[in-house]
């Protein structure tokens, strides 16, 4: 009989230990959530951020337009097109659709975007502008057929100081290396 209760104490011990390792390693995860964000006008930057998802194991998320842009709005010779008064106008804030309701959960978030005028497209703006950032750090990526990601890093570091913005990469046709390089794999 003593025996026995030895033995199913020993069972309870170990019941109890594996339990707490569960509960431990799903609150540590739970806490180190990554997010790959990016808006993309023609695939891209989709491209891009689907890979980065996938190397940084992170979930990812489009920063959708509320409206689809065409072509026609796209058309950055036209003055007029949408995206051309979008980006003349520093107060513009196009709106998105499927916002994530569980941004809280996330510690890194990875904000890709085209380069449009050299800077981010202003819907970024509005995806910064529609979530609290607090005790999150982001890396900024970016795609682009002749710009530097430069200006758009030191843009959004100006426009959203409380942020923790630590870095900037172009990443036009980055391979898993230089994926793995950047999340710091």
């Amino acid at each position: 009989m003593y025996i026995y209760f030895i033995k199913s104490q020993n069972k309870m011990k170990q019941i109890v230990l594996t339990f707490l390792s569960f509960f431990i390693m799903s609150t540590v995860s739970a806490q180190n959530k990554t997010l790959v964000a990016y808006f993309s006008a023609s695939g891209v930057t989709k491209k891009v951020a689907t890979e980065l998802a996938t190397v940084a194991n992170a979930d990812l998320h489009e920063i959708k337009p509320a409206q689809a842009y065409t072509n026609a709005d796209l058309d950055w010779h036209n003055k007029q097109s949408r995206s051309s008064v979008e980006m003349s106008d520093k107060k513009s804030r196009p709106a998105i659709t499927d916002k994530l309701a569980n941004m809280s959960d996330y510690q890194t978030v990875y904000v890709g975007f085209p380069i449009w005028w050299y800077t981010a497209p202003t819907i970024i703006n509005t995806f910064f502008e529609s979530y609290d950032f607090s005790g999150k750090t982001v890396y900024l990526f970016a795609t682009s057929g002749g710009s530097t990601i430069d200006k758009a890093v030191k843009d959004l570091k100006a426009a959203y100081p409380k942020i923790n913005i630590k870095s900037g990469r172009l990443l036009n046709y980055a391979g898993k290396n230089e994926l793995q390089e950047f999340v710091g794999k």
